[in-house]
């Protein structure tokens, strides 16, 4: 989006007018209405401006292009302290004036430090609407060409990518209703007897990185309940290849899966991927991203007050 705003002449013509333009995520536009500072930004949210949070620096490529002066030059660790409320923002939200507001994250990171998950092996996997797949690992690894990355998190790394795969697919073909009582019929110790890779159209990002890559669901049985197993099961394969991935490519091996989002819910699909993962696979103890913030906040609140 930078690039493009740079190729259309967007950021140029913002300093020609006499602006001082400021790239910003939206976290770190909210935390500035609150600490008046919009210079500021988290590791996580700067992955994605090519910064690099092993070197805690943007890399030479970045750093020298033109627009390089219009990014967040002040990256903080997630759950950092970066600044008090100003009195405008405690008036106008009734924060008291020594309130500290700390570095952000990204939500589907929060909602991984609200499963409260510390050890090296252990993941949580979201289905919602797509699947995405984080692990902590000791060894970071970034692949493009299988769509992994990895996001900084205190002294560990949470290797991980998104699939195209996920519930989506199953609500394009039945209802929420349909869909519970569907899986009720589903003996998930037995398998489907389907080879199944559910996409709501051509193209996937993980754990295979492939724009042409086509759905598959076909043939579809009669039975609706079995082609629903087929599909619990063609999404838990990719699930599986995703970690499996992972390790191949040197990160800690899996041991423990947590679920967020909708999927959770399910306990027929949760013992489909039990099976396939080979490892304990449970639901998260908090479903919300913000508790994941609160607990980041209480981390920068300990820094300050020990400082």
């Amino acid at each position: 989006k930078v690039m493009a705003w740079h190729r259309a002449g967007v950021l140029s013509e913002a300093l020609s007018s006499g602006h001082r333009p400021r790239v910003l995520h939206q976290a770190d536009w909210a935390a500035s209405l609150l600490h008046g500072r919009s210079d500021t930004t988290d590791f996580n949210n700067a992955l994605k401006l090519g910064y690099d949070p092993a070197a805690e620096e943007y890399p030479d490529w970045i750093s020298s292009q033109a627009f390089a002066p219009l990014l967040p030059d002040r990256v903080v660790a997630p759950g950092e302290p970066v600044a008090k409320v100003t009195p405008e923002a405690a008036r106008r939200s009734g924060l008291p004036t020594g309130c500290i507001v700390c570095g952000g994250t990204t939500d589907s990171i929060a909602a991984f430090v609200a499963a409260g998950l510390t050890e090296p092996g252990e993941a949580v996997t979201s289905l919602g609407s797509t699947m995405a797949v984080k692990m902590i690992s000791t060894v970071r690894i970034d692949s493009a060409a299988h769509g992994i990355y990895s996001h900084r998190l205190g002294d560990t790394w949470l290797v991980g990518g998104a699939s195209n795969t996920g519930g989506a697919v199953l609500e394009s073909f039945f209802t929420p209703e349909q869909l519970r009582a569907l899986s009720e019929r589903i003996d998930p110790v037995e398998p489907s007897g389907l080879d199944y890779y559910p996409l709501l159209r051509p193209g996937e990002r993980f754990p295979i990185s492939d724009p042409t890559m086509e759905p598959r669901l076909a043939p579809r049985p009669e039975d609706d309940a079995r082609f629903l197993h087929g599909m619990l099961e063609g999404i838990a394969r990719a699930e599986a290849k995703g970690y499996e991935l992972l390790r191949e490519l040197g990160a800690s091996p899996l041991k423990r899966v947590l679920t967020a989002g909708g999927g959770a819910s399910n306990p027929k699909w949760t013992a489909i991927r039990q099976r396939m993962l080979g490892v304990d696979v449970g639901v998260s103890p908090q479903a919300e991203a913000s508790y994941g913030a609160a607990l980041l906040a209480r981390q920068g609140a300990s820094v300050a007050r020990a400082t």
